[in-house]
Parts: structure tokens; C-alpha cells; sequence
């Protein structure tokens, strides 16, 4: 019987450097490149210290082990895989695939596996991108029903993307990666209300997934067994966490719809679905001037409003609870212009506060995902933008991720060479050694 877990192996195991498209190569090279350029950006976020301090508590320190990112320090794997992630999450500007930020589970996660056990960098992108299509398929089928159930993208689905990148880059067979993938579902899930609360929890989450998704392919490789129909069985992932019943031929789109290709970048320290507000609001400021409007009403999607922390209108006492909120992110773009970590971490502000008070979000099903009706009401009428986005509007390309990468670099006073040296990196793959990319760190002050 071919069940689903083994159709995805099948794909993901097979996956090299002379099979993948130009163009899918091409945007893990720029993943890569993101990831490693905004944990640099991210050194001054808390997150990664509270977590080192935890991993090192529970792992200690280990010679010879994976190297602390920002600290210098080694110890286990799964250690790294938590504090890294936590700093490749710090500014929540990783990428997105979907609703799913695969990239700060796997990234993290592969670097210190090739670290400590020295597998070769030429599985690295191979590696990558079937954490990226094994995620990234059952995100695109089930985000709709997992998400509004309160399950959040990246720990539902992270753990299976997760062990199928481990899997690849320990060049494990078919059968043993569809048992990690099966593994992967009983250690997977995750919850959404740290968002609601404006806490910390989803800081670490990425770690953690990756943790699990790294043990799931261990245990395969050790000889576990596991179920067969983890996926489409009736008391399988897909009826626990979306409710629905697998839909045939699911697996049949993989290297035809590739996920690796839908994964999107974020231009501002905020959600992924408040980039767009973000965009439409600065559009509307430039037409607005120094005029701060009346009343602010943002129709969007209810897939997106229904989002938990996204209706937030404070008090705030939290960058976890800030670049949730849509009135918030609104308000003080409006008021101040394109938000930086300062403005998303100052929580007093007494005309963001106001206009906040004066905004009203509105659910929308004619607005599309990713979009954004504004209106701003004036002394001279209502002035209307509407910001229409796909993911495409997100996509960008090396270029353009460096040129966002060193903007921020300049505000967090970051070393030009340090970007120097993960740009050579992502070029050079599969060349060069994975202590080009760690190295960026030791140089970013």
C-alpha cells in the first residue's frame, strides 16, 4: 500500500542537487541568506539569550558540539536547534511559507547537524527544500482548517517538515524517511494563544519543533516502527488537526507545485499578515501628510482578523503583542512612518494610543488574502486605499533580500562584512563549509 507518508519520502529522499530546478535552488539559496542575515539582525532580541541560558541548563556545554549562534559557546544539537531558532526568530522577519515560517525550524536545525556530524554541504539545499515541500504541502492543503482551530502553522506542520529536511541531509532511504514522517506526526502541534496574550511562547516553538522533527528521523534511522497511515488514517494527523479526510492524490502535486517557490520575505518586523496593512498604510500617509485622520476602518480577510492577536488594541507591554495587532501596526504607521523594532517596542505612545482607540477592524470575506481596504476618515472625506498583494508581492529575489538585509543592518549597527560573508556563503553552496555562515557571527559587532 502506497499511503501518503511514503509517497512524500519517496519524493523528498530522491531530491539532489542535479534533480531540482534552477529555480528552486535559487530561492533556498536566497531562504538561506535571509535566515542567517536576520538572526545577524536579531543579536540584540532577547529571545535567544533567555533560550541559551534554558539549553545550556538542560544540555550544558559540549566540546565539539553545535555552536550558540551570537555566543560562541557549543553544546548539543537539539540545544542549538532551540536557541538558534529563537534568534533567527527574534525579529519575526523570517520567511513564510503560507502561514508557516519553515525556514527558522530548518535552517537552524540543518546548520547544526552539518556542524557536528560534518555532512557534506551538498545536501544542504536538497535537504532544505524537502523540509520546504513536505511542510509546505499540507500547510497549503490544511492551513484553512488548522488555523482557525487555534493550531499554529509552524509548530503543525514544522515538525513533519522538519524530519523530512533531517532525514535527507542523513541520506536515509524512503521507507525510513516515510517512518520519520510518521514519527513526526505523534510529536507534533501547538497552540496560538501566546499571540492573544502578547507572550513569548511562539518565540521558542521553532526550536522546539525542530528538536522533535530532528529526533523523529533519529529514531527512524534506529529502527522505530510507526504507523503507516499517520497521515490519512482516521485517527491520523489530518482528521485531528483539520478535520477533514484526505484528499486523493494529495502527493501527486509535489515537483510539480512547488512550495519552495511560494515562500515569501517580510519587509517590516511585524506578522506576515500585517505586511500589507503596513504597505497600504504608508501609501495612504504620503497622500495623508502630517494629518492624522479621524477614524481608521481596516477591512480584511477573516482568515486573517480571526488570526489570534491581530484584533489586539492594547495596552501593549510586548513586541509579541504589537506586531500582532492590526490597530497598532496601523496606528503608528500612520503616525510615524514604516515601523522599526524601536517604534514596535515603544508602548506609551500617546498618539498611537488615540488613533488605535479610533480604529476598527472589519472582517471581509470580498478582500482577498493578503490584502487591505483602509479608510481614513478626514475633515475633507473619506480617503480609501486599497492595497491588493499576493505572495508573489513577497517573493523576492537574492538582490533584494541583501538590499533589505543591510538596510536593517545599518540601524542595528551590524558589520557590512558579516553580510559579506553569509552572501559568500549562500553563493558558493554547495562549495564552501558551514563555518563560512557561523563565522558571520563572531564578525557582526
Amino acid at each position: 500500500m502506497s499511503t501518503l507518508t511514503h509517497q512524500i519520502a519517496t519524493f523528498t529522499s530522491a531530491l539532489s542537487p542535479d534533480s531540482l530546478p534552477p529555480e528552486v535552488t535559487e530561492k533556498a539559496r536566497t531562504c538561506i541568506l535571509n535566515a542567517f542575515g536576520m538572526a545577524l539582525n536579531g543579536q540584540d532580541t532577547p529571545y535567544a539569550k533567555v533560550a541559551r541560558e534554558a539549553v545550556l541548563a538542560i544540555d550544558g556545554e559540549l566540546r565539539g558540539g553545535a555552536t550558540l549562534l551570537g555566543d560562541g559557546r557549543r553544546t548539543t544539537i537539539g540545544g542549538a536547534c532551540l536557541a538558534n531558532a529563537a534568534l533567527f526568530h527574534g525579529r519575526a522577519q523570517e520567511d513564510t511559507c503560507g502561514a508557516a515560517h519553515f525556514g527558522t525550524v530548518l535552517i537552524p536545525m540543518l546548520t547544526a547537524m552539518i556542524e557536528v556530524h560534518g555532512y557534506p554541504l551538498e545536501r544542504l539545499i536538497p535537504a532544505l527544500v524537502a523540509g520546504y515541500e513536505a511542510g509546505g504541502l499540507l500547510e497549503n492543503a490544511f492551513a484553512g482548517q488548522t488555523t482557525p482551530n487555534s493550531f499554529r502553522s509552524t509548530a503543525t506542520f514544522g515538525v513533519i517538515a522538519a524530519a523530512a529536511a533531517a532525514s535527507r541531509l542523513m541520506a536515509l532511504d524512503a521507507a525510513t524517511t516515510a517512518s520519520a514522517l510518521a514519527n513526526a506526526v505523534s510529536f507534533t502541534g501547538g497552540v496560538l494563544q501566546s499571540f492573544a496574550d502578547g507572550t513569548d511562547e511562539w518565540r521558542y516553538q521553532p526550536g522546539l519543533v525542530a528538536r522533535n522533527g530532528l529526533a523523529a528521523a533519529a529514531l527512524a534511522k534506529a529502527g522505530s516502527v510507526s504507523a503507516p497511515l499517520a497521515l490519512e488514517g482516521k485517527a491520523g494527523f489530518i482528521k485531528a488537526f483539520a478535520g477533514v479526510a484526505a484528499p486523493p492524490d494529495l502527493a501527486k502535486t509535489l515537483g510539480r507545485d512547488w512550495a519552495t517557490l511560494r515562500v515569501t520575505f517580510k519587509p517590516f518586523p511585524v506578522c506576515a499578515f500585517n505586511q500589507t496593512p503596513v504597505t497600504g498604510a504608508l501609501k495612504l500617509r504620503e497622500i495623508l501628510g502630517a494629518h492624522v485622520p479621524k477614524a481608521v476602518r481596516v477591512r480584511m480577510n477573516p482568515y486573517e482578523t480571526g488570526y489570534a492577536g491581530m484584533d489586539a488594541v492594547g495596552p501593549f507591554n510586548s513586541i509579541s503583542g504589537t506586531l500582532m495587532s492590526i490597530p497598532f501596526c496601523i496606528a503608528t504607521t500612520l503616525v510615524h512612518g514604516a515601523p522599526d523594532m524601536a517604534r514596535m517596542t515603544t508602548y506609551d505612545d500617546p498618539a498611537v494610543a488615540a488613533l488605535i482607540g479610533r480604529t476598527t477592524l472589519v472582517s471581509d470575506a470580498a478582500v482577498p488574502t493578503l490584502s487591505a481596504v483602509i479608510e481614513a476618515d478626514t475633515e475633507e472625506g473619506t480617503l480609501i486605499q486599497e492595497q491588493r498583494m499576493t505572495p508573489a508581492d513577497y517573493a523576492y529575489g537574492r538582490s533584494a533580500v541583501s538590499d533589505m538585509l543591510r538596510r536593517i543592518g545599518r540601524e542595528q549597527h551590524v558589520s557590512p562584512a558579516a553580510f559579506d560573508r553569509i552572501e559568500g556563503f549562500a553563493e558558493r553552496l554547495p562549495a564552501g563549509g558551514i563555518a563560512d555562515a557561523i563565522g558571520a557571527f563572531s564578525i557582526a559587532a
